[in-house]
């Protein structure tokens, strides 16, 4: 061991008291108390993820990066343990100084709690423990029919990190997930926006435009592989008449990624649409009637009250955009472009597939599905403390 692991724990017990005793101190409480609860909290952090993997991150033949992931997962376990006890003892007490006229909260804590039962035994059963056997897959060489599965400590995370192939699926993926979200909130607003006002048989279109919605992605990158087929494609039979040109979509990386970002969007048209016509509905008439009278035209009345107003919407519909790119890209990219050409498409629940089940690299698979997991939760929390903060509820 490059440190001993009675030395780990006390080094972040200590830190843990100094931290938690600092801020009792700032909120008035007693410090002692706060250094013992920030020692007892450090310590059980640092014990969270070091325990089950026996702290090999700090053994001698490991590499500088396995030594700098150790030292992430101590951090995190840290803060897993130091925040409830901050929010519990600090937060909390402040929280109920402060008068809150809020209807339909519960006088106890068991009611709620039995409500959320059900969906708390459905995440434990179906997300927490298959993320846990994940990551214990992730630190072993797993490989099909093999007897032996090997511990290796987090080596697959290093090599993984190291990877260009898999960095260049992270940016792939990035790109595609930004395009997805940008263009397919803009054109849901709008075509909402036309969408949402009162005609005679409004409630026959709006039904037509939402219906993407309800096919699965596997069948929308269908519906979009015969729509660009470079020979009987309708996307060729309109570029070859109108300009002369006919594409290859399926074999130029850029325009591969176009046409799956079209077909994701398409997807996702019908889902953002109808909550865009939704919170039109609750949009005043008298605010915008008001700009009006000021003399503000319509595309300012449109920016300055109709979008800040339905920013709500449009925070849950990133969240839920960002999810679906992330996630559910798969069948659409399998039906159109299998991940090519030359890897254009790969997005990284793409390379999870190709890993795991057409190389049979089981344990890099799994490695892979838990990276991705914490870069979703960690783009949702990012989201959360910065584009929440712009949301405007009510008038």
């Amino acid at each position: 061991m490059i440190l001993d692991p009675i030395l780990i724990v006390g080094i972040a017990a200590a830190l843990g008291a100094a931290l938690l005793g600092a801020l009792f101190r700032r909120a008035g409480r007693s410090a002692a108390l706060g250094g013992g609860l920030g020692a007892l909290g450090g310590g059980a952090g640092a014990l969270l993820f070091m325990l089950p993997l026996n702290f090999c991150t700090f053994e001698l033949a490991r590499r500088p990066e396995d030594v700098f992931l150790g030292m992430l997962l101590i951090g995190a376990g840290m803060a897993a343990c130091l925040l409830p006890l901050h929010w519990w003892f600090i937060e909390r007490p402040s929280q109920r100084r402060v008068p809150r006229a809020i209807q339909g909260t519960f006088k106890g804590w068991l009611t709620p709690w039995l409500l959320l039962l059900p969906t708390l035994t459905v995440l434990v059963l179906f997300l927490y423990y298959p993320f846990l056997d994940t990551f214990r897959l992730s630190t072993l060489i797993v490989q099909p029919r093999a007897r032996r599965t090997p511990f290796v400590c987090l080596k697959n995370f290093t090599d993984l990190l190291g990877d260009p192939a898999y960095l260049r699926s992270l940016l792939i993926t990035l790109i595609i997930t930004a395009a997805i979200v940008v263009i397919g909130l803009i054109v849901s607003l709008l075509i909402a926006s036309v969408a949402y006002q009162p005609i005679r048989g409004a409630g026959v279109y709006r039904t037509l435009l939402v219906w993407s919605y309800a096919i699965s992605p596997a069948v929308a990158g269908l519906i979009f592989f015969l729509i660009f087929n470079p020979i009987a494609g309708i996307a060729n039979h309109i570029t070859g008449n109108l300009f002369g040109v006919r594409l290859e979509w399926f074999n130029d990386p850029n325009l591969a990624v176009v046409a799956v970002v079209l077909a994701s969007v398409w997807k996702s048209l019908g889902f953002n649409i109808l909550f865009y016509i939704a919170g039109l509905q609750n949009v005043p008439n008298d605010l915008r009637e008001a700009a009006a009278i000021d003399g503000a035209n319509t595309f300012q009345r449109f920016w300055l009250i109709t979008v800040p107003m339905l920013s709500p919407i449009t925070f849950f519909l990133i969240v839920t955009n960002v999810t679906y790119a992330f996630f559910d890209l798969f069948g659409t990219i399998d039906m159109m472009t299998s991940g090519g050409p030359v890897g254009a498409t790969t997005t990284l629940i793409y390379r999870i597939y190709q890993d795991g089940f057409m190389e049979g690299r089981v344990s890099y698979a799994a490695t892979q599905s838990v990276i991705l997991f914490l870069l979703v939760i960690g783009i949702t929390y990012l989201q959360f403390r910065t584009t929440a903060r712009r949301v405007t509820y009510g008038a």
